[in-house]
């Protein structure tokens, strides 16, 4: 990749399961990658390593599930964890982005039988490179 382009993996950390996408820089353009189980935590972790050795990101985004007013909530407070658990286990830079209403923008986005939360975490990526890039 030329000089400063970076890859993105992004999380959308659920209790269930999370949704992984894929972005870079030079195109500012986000896809859905997969989902992971989030239990056990071994197999978890052990999911995510194998992606980063695959797509070898400079960095990591996951997404902060704000409630409407901006407050946290017990979610949001788990997705902090699971961001400080990533930086402590693989040493990349992780972001945090706001994900209000990513949900809803995959679940319209998104082709009949798609993985929710692999577009949600494509939709937060998204939001992340428009955001980093100065573009909406």
């Amino acid at each position: 990749m030329p000089e400063g382009a970076e890859t993105l993996l992004a999380f959308d950390f659920g209790t269930r399961q999370i949704g992984v996408a894929l972005g870079n820089t030079i195109t500012g353009a986000a896809r859905p990658l997969t989902l992971i189980a989030s239990e056990p935590l071994r197999q978890r972790f052990a999911r995510i390593e194998a992606l980063l050795k695959e797509w070898q990101p400079d960095r990591l985004v996951v997404g902060l599930p704000l409630a409407a007013d901006g407050g946290e909530q017990e979610i949001t407070r788990r997705s902090r964890r699971f961001a400080n658990q990533l930086h402590g286990r693989f040493r990349l830079p992780v972001e945090l982005q706001d994900e209000r209403g990513s949900s809803i923008e995959a679940q319209q986005s998104m082709p009949r039988n798609g993985a929710d939360d692999a577009w949600a975490a494509a939709v937060i990526l998204q939001r992340y490179l428009d955001h980093t890039s100065g573009h909406t």
